[in-house]
């Protein structure tokens, strides 16, 4: 196919709400997905209010959503005992299938060309180009933005640091998420803690609510790897997921899965590809905020990316200045994220938190700040 000034390999968060704003100013997008909209997505459907603003600014109308808007955070330790606090800032449920496929439209009306089930072999750059060598066609462009997600074919490929680790505390999880009907406060996002590992329930739109989870591999291979045996017999030690996994209706026939998380640091330039959304850099689930973080960080890609097109700067200038902005704003977000990791499915240290922060609601408020940061 023709050249393009822009070429985002990945069209999640990340990829399509920066396809809209480079469209939006002018410039040949074309968006890469290997999948079809709309899809489910192993995600916790939890986006801070710190990105509201933003989302509107794309063109997605949330008011008229009638999305829940979540102020109260419950926590609890594998044994049940539990921390109850409001949130400093906030935030709303929203399904992955219902947002993927609302900024599609969006892309699509203000001009991207979407090519869906297109999966990107391999990325070249030679003379100031990019070569994109992908499953149906291949495409040359000024800029390549890769927005593949946690763990994708080009990372192997590309031997990126974080896929080539040893296996460690940091980069051999297994998340497994579902949509179920329940009985739970709409104004509630839940942590319940068990044995290496925790799960997260939220309200979504449609009275559904995503129950997702996220352990050791060692977890699962301790269950013969079988994920059923792995609720009902550790999961549900902790008594809040055993009335949920008990009392829920399971809108799924079965659940969404992913392997070899890893929430090794990762770097935001490759090859001269700009990376964005967990393909830059994961914070830990628990923290709440990746989307936010793959939205924040495609509005710095847009702004960049757009003046490296209209020459005002160089190439080099558009990738050291996105490093530096990128680790400016969220590297401390990720080092909490790890630090508090540590307390998470580890039960004697998750019961020692909960017991020592109850009387101190400003400490939790203080953790929570040091993972969110400020409407953009």
């Amino acid at each position: 196919m023709g050249g393009f000034d822009v070429v985002i390999a990945g069209g999640g968060l990340a990829g399509l709400s920066l396809s809209i704003q480079l469209s939006k100013r002018g410039h040949k997008v074309i968006v890469l997905e290997k999948e079809q909209y709309p899809f489910h997505k192993v995600c916790g459907e939890y986006i801070s209010l710190e990105s509201w603003d933003f989302l509107v600014s794309l063109g997605l109308d949330l008011e008229s959503m009638n999305l829940p808007i979540i102020s109260q955070l419950q926590v609890s330790a594998a044994n049940g005992k539990l921390l109850e606090q409001k949130l400093p800032l906030g935030g709303f449920g929203i399904s992955r299938f219902l947002l993927d496929h609302r900024l599609v439209q969006i892309a699509r009306s203000v001009g991207v060309i979407v090519q869906e089930n297109t999966k990107v072999n391999d990325i070249f750059f030679e003379q100031s180009q990019f070569s994109i060598d992908a499953s149906q066609y291949g495409y040359t462009a000024k800029v390549v933005c890769g927005s593949f997600g946690k763990r994708s074919n080009i990372d192997i490929r590309w031997k990126r640091g974080f896929s080539m680790a040893a296996k460690n505390k940091l980069n051999n999880y297994i998340g497994v998420k579902y949509h179920i009907k329940t009985d739970f406060p709409a104004n509630t996002i839940a942590l319940h803690n068990f044995n290496n590992g925790y799960c997260g329930i939220v309200k979504i739109e449609e009275d559904k609510y995503c129950l997702c989870y996220l352990t050791t591999a060692d977890n699962l291979q301790k269950s013969k790897g079988s994920i059923s045996e792995m609720e009902q017999t550790i999961l549900v030690q902790n008594p809040h997921l055993k009335k949920i996994f008990a009392e829920s209706e399971f809108l799924y026939d079965a659940p969404l899965t992913i392997s070899q998380i890893s929430f090794e640091k990762k770097t935001q330039v490759d090859r001269h590809v700009l990376m964005t959304g967990d393909a830059a850099g994961m914070i830990t689930p628990l923290c709440g905020n990746g989307m936010s973080m793959a939205l924040h960080a495609s509005k710095m890609a847009a702004e960049l990316v757009h003046q490296f097109l209209e020459g005002r700067i160089s190439r080099v200038e558009m990738e050291q200045q996105y490093s530096l902005q990128w680790n400016r704003e969220f590297s401390r977000r990720l080092r909490t994220g790890r630090r508090i990791q540590r307390l998470f499915g580890n039960k004697r240290l998750i019961n020692s938190f909960i017991s020592l922060a109850k009387p101190f609601p400003r400490l939790v408020d203080f953790l929570i700040r040091q993972t969110h940061g400020n409407p953009f």
